[in-house]
């Protein structure tokens, strides 16, 4: 018998992925693929064209970095072992934004998506900066990225600003909307 229960996503934080050799071996090679596969198919991630495996790997070494130093939160999206998803967030760099930080990456596998996985994603690196005494946590999104959007709405994200056809994609322009979810108004 097909069971229609989905089974719910392994988010693992940095510690957790770290600990598992097996697990960190593959990482940055999935995720690789993952975030190539989703720019190729069009999705808003900040790249043009499907980043190289170096640049991934260079991103990854940086995010990994900051978590090390406390400035940073990163969480991988497991089913059956098999990395589905990621997302990290980064605090500010300029001394006088260091409350806050800004989701920059939530990536899920095509196959994976309607599963929950950007959800379990996000509000867990929403916990984390909680933990981790975040002030304002943001993000921007590209306009016609609905789903996302609507996804951060639910999370408790307002919208703070818009920025008109600023996201260029060869030809096409886009709207770069901004969000934050300010952990100070929260009782």
């Amino acid at each position: 018998m097909i069971s229609d229960m989905t089974p719910e996503p392994a988010i693992l934080d940095a510690v957790e992925l770290t600990s598992d050799p097996e697990l960190e071996v593959r990482f940055a090679e999935s995720a690789h693929q993952i975030l190539a596969d989703l720019v190729s198919g069009g999705a808003a991630l900040g790249w043009v064209e499907p980043p190289s495996r170096d640049e991934v790997a260079e991103l990854l070494g940086h995010v990994v970095f900051a978590v090390q130093a406390g400035e940073a939160a990163l969480r991988a999206a497991y089913l059956d072992r098999r990395l589905v998803g990621l997302g990290y967030w980064l605090r500010y760099a300029r001394p006088t934004h260091r409350p806050h930080a800004d989701l920059e990456k939530i990536a899920v596998e095509a196959t994976a998506h309607g599963r929950g996985v950007g959800r379990a994603l996000t509000a867990a690196l929403i916990a984390d900066a909680q933990e981790a005494g975040v002030e304002v946590l943001t993000l921007d999104a590209r306009g016609d990225n609905t789903n996302a959007l609507r996804l951060y709405r639910s999370l408790g994200f307002t919208q703070y600003g818009r920025l008109p056809g600023f996201v260029a994609v060869g030809e096409r322009r886009y709207d770069k909307v901004f969000y934050m979810l300010d952990f100070r108004r929260q009782g």
